[in-house]
């Protein structure tokens, strides 16, 4: 079935798994902006992903970590989230034996403050350029790769996994208040105490995209989905001792965003807004689970990833 696969995906160039313990086979897919997406992404295969039962694509955007005008080192760093078990996406793929896929989006050095990673206001109001609206591109891509798949004998469920930490999870959090309907469910870490509320104010004064859902029409040419949102599940962590904090930072948050974050939500990331996102998505009857993890910092532990395994099997099951 490999060589069938190989031989489907012309454009594909495929690459071995580095370390013994994480066999399967790793594809870097180019390009395709005429099926609607302009950067490249990679899928990753395990070792024993079955032919005869339904799969779930496992999504994991990209965080290079960095910003820089290279695409290359984007690339290289996209490979790594796709082809080692430190990072979520491909630790739930491989103990699931699920498809992978991890795109590659760029994060400019030039353009600083369109935190691509992090799924910001700024790559979103992107127009009449590469980057607009990489949350449609990135559904391109799962698309393509479904495609792929099924050509090859693989049964891909139409809704997906989306996992994240840091900017990466802020990214899955985000686009799940985006795209409910197309999210098995979104397991994320590391978020700044910070969630995407699915609300358009607090205190009579207006959430807008990311913060929340005020001008989401306006944006997203569509109605929130609540009913999607809420009911979509949902998991979500932070480490006790994290203080990996984005919101004082210019590329996370423009000056208006901070100033709100602060009045209505929290300045002490740890416990105070972490906790009052956590009251929201309750109260809002939002489908989570919003776990801090003690003696833990901005880091992705072993028990912390078998408990996210343990959650997608339930959402299987």
């Amino acid at each position: 079935m490999i060589n069938k696969f190989s031989i489907i995906l012309t454009l594909i160039i495929a690459l071995c798994a580095c370390d013994s313990n994480q066999k399967g086979e790793l594809l870097f897919v180019d390009s395709v902006p005429g099926d609607g997406f302009n950067y490249p992404y990679f899928l990753f295969i395990p070792e024993g992903t079955s032919l005869y039962k339904k799969s779930t694509l496992i999504v994991e955007p990209n965080n290079s970590g960095f910003a820089d005008d290279d695409l290359k080192k984007h690339i290289d760093k996209a490979e790594r989230t796709a082809g080692k078990d430190f990072y979520i996406g491909n630790y739930v793929a491989q103990k699931l034996k699920y498809p992978l896929l991890v795109p590659v989006f760029p994060r400019s050095r030039t353009e600083w403050k369109t935190y691509t990673h992090s799924l910001d206001r700024d790559v979103i109001c992107q127009k009449n350029s590469p980057l607009e609206r990489i949350d449609l591109q990135l559904l391109a891509m799962v698309e393509d790769a479904r495609k792929k798949l099924t050509l090859s004998g693989y049964n891909i469920q139409t809704k997906f996994f989306i996992t994240g930490f840091s900017a990466s999870g802020t990214f899955a959090n985000r686009f799940t208040l985006i795209h409910p309907d197309k999210i098995f469910a979104v397991a994320a870490g590391g978020l700044n105490g910070l969630l995407a509320l699915p609300l358009d104010s607090i205190a009579g004064k207006s959430l807008n995209y990311p913060l929340g859902t005020n001008d989401f029409k306006v944006l997203f040419n569509k109605e929130f989905q609540k009913a999607e949102f809420t009911n979509t599940p949902q998991f979500y962590f932070m480490g006790g001792m994290d203080e990996n904090d984005a919101v004082p930072y210019e590329d996370a948050f423009d000056p208006n965003e901070r100033e709100l974050i602060y009045e209505l939500i929290g300045k002490e990331m740890l416990p105070f807004r972490w906790e009052n996102c956590k009251n929201i998505y309750v109260n809002e009857g939002v489908n989570s689970t919003i776990e801090t993890y003690e003696n833990i910092e901005h880091d992705l532990p072993e028990n912390v990833k078998k408990k996210i395994i343990v959650f997608f099997q339930k959402c299987i099951n």
